[in-house]
């Protein structure tokens, strides 16, 4: 079995460059012991927020983090200082499996937006277009499977009052703010006609059910937001991406997760984005119920969250296409996400029709 390390960093995509003279100058006034940068280079995963890889002349790595270009007029969205916020609270809450924090900067004088920085963790992520050939044995992803689960319970399990995770967000009201939210969302960012879609948002509006007690919630908790022992590919050694981070009912957390977990009988669009159709990873059904042990919590609705997770995820991608289409970003693997709003909004109508996830 090969086993890669973290995704290796490329050239900086076009457009998408940081003026390192800039950061040089912040970094050497406001952390002198940061050191000076002579290399940065970009992490090519990810649909959302950009991820550089920094190397100062000393030998020392980090990971920057900034919106992407073009993103400012997404309200609420790219948080960077919500991110680097709730990593800061996290560390000091005793929750180990995260990357050191370093700095915050919302000086935008800098980099033209806000960003922040932080330690890299070295290690394997797994990505769908990588692992399939990892050659990866079943018992491992099962036990990876069980792993991710625990992991996402433990976070469930944090004291959010105790720890000031609490101020994070308005618990009360969550879920309903959040279907009325991310439809908003699509409103703004719509380009095409998607009827499934609508009737999809009305169900979730008309089937909406009383809200669970609030805990800490990751909000995109998946295997490539997570960063593996090489040595040992069920080691969770560090838990990435905390942008959409905040407080409210855990259900809506687990069926995002639902909601890109893939299975063998699943469509080409949806396999194309996780890798939890290979053999030896959890079904969804697994994932809920193995969830539901480690917890404590009655999974018997679970339907509404997948089909939720299914929505949000469906604005997102029709987001992302819709900064392509304007011209915010030239990264090709955009140009044809409006397929994959029409698959997820009719994985979604589906699972609604056979009352299941």
């Amino acid at each position: 079995m090969s086993i890669p390390k973290t995704d290796a960093p490329v050239a900086v995509r076009d457009g998408e460059q940081l003026d390192i003279t800039k950061l040089n100058a912040y970094f050497s006034e406001q952390l002198p012991d940061f050191g000076v940068i002579t290399e940065v280079n970009q992490f090519p995963g990810g649909y959302s927020n950009l991820t550089y890889f920094l190397k100062t002349a000393s030998g020392k790595e980090y990971v920057l983090r900034r919106p992407p270009f073009g993103a400012k007029h997404i309200k609420g969205a790219h948080d960077m200082g919500r991110e680097f916020r709730v990593l800061s609270l996290l560390k000091a809450a005793g929750y180990a499996k995260i990357p050191q924090p370093i700095a915050y900067c919302e000086d935008e004088s800098v980099l033209d937006c806000p960003f922040y920085v932080m330690e890299r963790v070295q290690g394997v992520i797994l990505r769908a277009h990588s692992a399939p050939k990892m050659g990866i044995d079943a018992d491992t992803f099962r036990r990876l499977s069980t792993a991710l689960v625990d992991n996402m319970a433990a976070l469930h399990s944090i004291d959010i009052q105790s720890t000031g995770l609490i101020t994070l967000g308005k618990p009360e009201g969550y879920v309903q703010r959040q279907v009325e939210g991310w439809y908003k969302r699509y409103q703004h960012a719509q380009t095409d006609e998607v009827p499934v879609l609508e009737q999809v948002y009305q169900w979730l509006v008309e089937n909406r059910p009383a809200e669970n007690a609030p805990t800490l919630i990751h909000n995109d908790y998946k295997y490539d937001n997570v960063v593996l022992n090489t040595n040992d590919l069920t080691d969770i050694l560090a838990v990435l991406d905390w942008e959409m981070t905040t407080v409210g009912d855990p259900f809506m957390d687990v069926g995002t997760s639902l909601s890109y977990w893939s299975e063998a009988t699943d469509g080409a669009f949806e396999k194309s984005f996780n890798l939890t159709w290979l053999p030896g990873n959890f079904t969804r059904r697994e994932f809920a119920d193995r969830y539901a042990q480690q917890s404590g919590r009655d999974v018997s609705n679970i339907l509404y969250y997948y089909v939720f997770g299914l929505f949000k995820n469906t604005v997102v991608i029709q987001q992302i296409y819709a900064r392509w289409k304007q011209g915010f970003s030239k990264d090709e693997r955009f140009a044809g996400l409006i397929m994959g709003v029409h698959s997820l909004s009719k994985t979604a109508a589906k699972a609604i029709e056979r009352g299941r996830i």
